[in-house]
């Protein structure tokens, strides 16, 4: 998570991803509120994923997107698509994320899509395992996205070079 850096510049663009209405049953009856997950993205590189819950719509998408902005991650890409095929895992549910060549375009289902697109790849293949629960889904490709190397991250922790590494 990129906390530290200072992003009230940065224009993002908001996806609401999932609204439901849940229900705690309480003395009186059943207590209802709405829950949302939102994705936001400046679609250059930089992800976020946020829950929101509260008794309005309105309000609980306002909680979603201040919460995505919290939980931002910087995404390393190669041109227009990803340095390497990477599985998140989030619950029970699984996304595989793999690099497509240039001209592809985004290959992926439900959420997994919305990220990909708000994060500013244009060409991958996305393949979602497990669990088919939207919210988790965008929470696995969130992880999928964090755990991704570029060649010059591995080779400054080797201590090399970018040639060296290669070979």
């Amino acid at each position: 998570m990129y906390n530290n850096n200072d992003y009230s510049k940065v224009e993002f663009k908001e996806s609401i991803v999932n609204i439901r209405r849940v229900a705690k049953t309480v003395k009186g009856g059943r207590n209802m509120r709405f829950s949302v997950t939102v994705v936001v993205g400046d679609e250059a590189g930089l992800v976020g994923v946020g829950q929101g819950k509260a008794r309005e719509i309105p309000e609980a998408v306002r909680k979603a997107i201040e919460d995505a902005k919290k939980k931002l991650i910087k995404v390393p890409m190669v041109g227009t698509t990803l340095p390497h095929r990477n599985l998140g895992i989030f619950g029970a549910g699984q996304v595989l994320v793999m690099p497509a060549a240039e001209g592809t375009g985004v290959i992926a289902g439900s959420s997994v899509r919305t990220v990909l697109e708000l994060a500013g790849i244009k060409d991958v293949r996305a393949k979602s395992l497990g669990s088919n629960n939207v919210g988790n889904m965008a929470y696995a490709t969130i992880e999928a996205l964090k755990n991704l190397k570029t060649l010059e991250n591995i080779a400054k922790l080797r201590g090399k070079t970018p040639e060296e590494v290669l070979g």
